[in-house]
């Protein structure tokens, strides 16, 4: 699946100033790899994000969110954000809690 290029551009944007930031093909997209572990990512035109389990429920409230679907069935602690519905403060609310999440992640090498 082909991702949205110029809304990559976006999300790298908001990523590279949280530090060394590695970019990776997976899930059908581009992902966004911070300390080793995968942040956020662009799927098709949808942004995907790594929140984890305790942080899933408050992401999916947000406008926009919907389960991570990829294998069919939801993916936990993973979700999909439209970006025309979440807009930019939306956006930034689930960057956080993915920063949150790979915060609490040792790093890997």
């Amino acid at each position: 699946m082909a991702y949205d290029e110029a809304l990559a551009q976006q999300l790298r944007q908001r990523v590279t100033p949280l530090g060394q930031v590695a970019e990776k093909r997976m899930f059908g997209g581009l992902c966004f790899m911070l300390r080793g572990h995968m942040l956020c990512g662009v799927n098709g035109v949808r942004i995907m994000l790594r929140v984890g389990k305790d942080r899933h429920a408050q992401a999916l409230a947000l406008a926009g969110a919907s389960e991570m679907d990829f294998t069919g069935k939801p993916l936990g602690g993973f979700i999909y954000l439209d970006p025309a519905e979440a807009g930019d403060d939306g956006i930034d609310a689930a960057l956080g809690l993915a920063c949150a999440f790979n915060a609490s992640l040792p790093p890997k090498g």
